[in-house]
């Protein structure tokens, strides 16, 4: 297996637990916010993602980060949330396709996208323990959570 075939593999992983997590909440479950801590809700979370997908499509595109800006307009609406984790999905998706002969920037965009998705979900996973979320079994079994 090839190293573009290795990375788009992990991206299609990450997409999926992340289209799994979004299939299983509802509106207050993406409102819920960690108690007694300082904390952002489920769907900023997902926000953040989006938002991140989108913005690193285009720097790999490119070859240069170009800013971050997301279209997620309402994170707490689950339709949203879920139509918004496709869209970015696919731009990520089709800049991955556009790019014959990586460059070293765009390696590096690439794994710094597909750490920040891994760094979510460590974020994500501490808000379905504190929140009592129901855990998508996909993600039981990538992250051996019970």
């Amino acid at each position: 297996m090839s190293r573009a075939d290795v990375i788009r593999e992990r991206f299609r992983r990450s997409f999926q637990l992340n289209r799994d997590l979004a299939a299983t909440l509802d509106g207050t479950a993406l409102g819920s916010k960690l108690p007694g801590v300082p904390s952002n809700s489920v769907g900023a979370q997902l926000w953040c993602v989006v938002g991140a997908r989108e913005s690193y499509a285009r720097a790999i595109a490119a070859g240069a980060w170009a800013g971050f800006s997301c279209s997620l307009d309402e994170p707490g609406d689950p339709a949203s949330v879920v139509e918004a984790i496709g869209r970015s999905e696919r731009a990520v998706v089709e800049a991955l396709g556009g790019v014959e002969a990586h460059s070293d920037q765009q390696d590096r965009l690439m794994l710094d996208l597909l750490e920040h998705e891994a760094q979510h979900h460590g974020q994500i996973i501490r808000f379905l323990y504190a929140l009592r979320l129901p855990i998508p079994d996909s993600w039981k079994e990538r992250y051996s959570l019970d």
